[in-house]
């Protein structure tokens, strides 16, 4: 007996097969898309990443590329060594075997700045420019004002800091001002500013130089002279020792300290030049001021 096949029945088979066939395109398809996903979210991670580490290279190398710039290249043996004077408070004083003051912490501020190892080396005031000129040290960093005759020996830096040239006298004294000193015996520490100006205002014969400001306010306290002439920092930590003496209130004179340099080297004054600008602008040169300097 033949079989009747029904047209419904084919067409409903062959719906059935397209379907499946529909399917299993669209998991084909939903499977490449998600492969395709993943593929791309790789590509995205990698990228990123890849920029990350080229933005970490670059910041390397433009840190490389400051602290070159900042690294000083004046001092072959990678060394500033720097003469002072540590008996002039609170610029260079002994605390136990160290040197400590201003004028220390400032030289060590300048030689990180440039990549240096820094040697302070004491001496007497007035040999400092001599050890300069002979090249047993770079420089010398002492509370030293710029004047016309250093200038011929060495070089200057900028100026890092104001001084006051002082009197002390005794607390009985008549002497009440500069005008005062004509005709009387001054103390001063031999090679300073203040030594100088003495001799030029009051006659060599009416001034008595010390290697140290100690030795001559020891003199003023004997009676052996009438009065000192000093920086007014250090006038004020002796005066502070000596209920015997006092600080004028008038200033001898003002001035500005600077640091010497050897006329051979015009790159290591470059750099410190550079160095103290630095300093100065971060705050850093204000801040060794004031700790041994307190605001009034």
């Amino acid at each position: 007996m033949k079989k009747i096949i029904n047209k419904k029945s084919i067409l409903s088979v062959l719906l059935a097969v397209l379907l499946m066939l529909s399917v299993v395109a669209c998991g084909d398809k939903k499977d490449e898309t998600k492969e395709t996903e993943k593929e791309t979210e790789q590509e995205s991670e990698a990228k990123v990443e890849e920029t990350e580490k080229e933005a970490e290279a670059s910041e390397e190398a433009d840190t490389e590329e400051s602290a070159d710039a900042s690294a000083g290249k004046a001092l072959e043996d990678g060394v500033l060594d720097l003469g002072t004077n540590a008996a002039f408070p609170p610029y260079e004083f002994y605390e136990g075997e160290e040197i400590v003051g201003i004028d220390p912490e400032i030289a060590q501020a300048v030689a990180d700045y440039l990549g240096y190892e820094l040697k302070i080396h004491d001496m007497e005031f007035a040999n400092i420019i001599a050890s300069i000129e002979s090249g047993k040290v770079d420089g010398g960093i002492a509370g030293m004002t710029v004047t016309e005759e250093r200038l011929e020996s060495v070089n200057f830096s900028d100026s890092y800091a104001t001084g006051i040239q002082s009197i002390i006298v005794t607390q009985d004294s008549d002497i009440e001002g500069p005008d005062d000193l004509e005709g009387k015996k001054i103390g001063t520490q031999f090679g300073t500013t203040g030594d100088q100006y003495a001799q030029d205002d009051f006659g060599e014969e009416n001034v008595q130089s010390f290697d140290k400001g100690a030795d001559a306010v020891v003199a003023l306290n004997s009676g052996k002279v009438d009065a000192v002439i000093i920086d007014n920092e250090p006038a004020k930590s002796f005066v502070a020792a000596n209920d015997n003496l006092k600080v004028l209130e008038t200033d001898y004179t003002i001035e500005d300290y600077a640091i010497a340099l050897t006329k051979t080297n015009d790159a290591l004054l470059e750099e410190v030049n550079e160095a103290l600008a630095a300093l100065e602008e971060s705050g850093k040169l204000q801040e060794i001021i004031d700790k041994y300097i307190k605001a009034e």
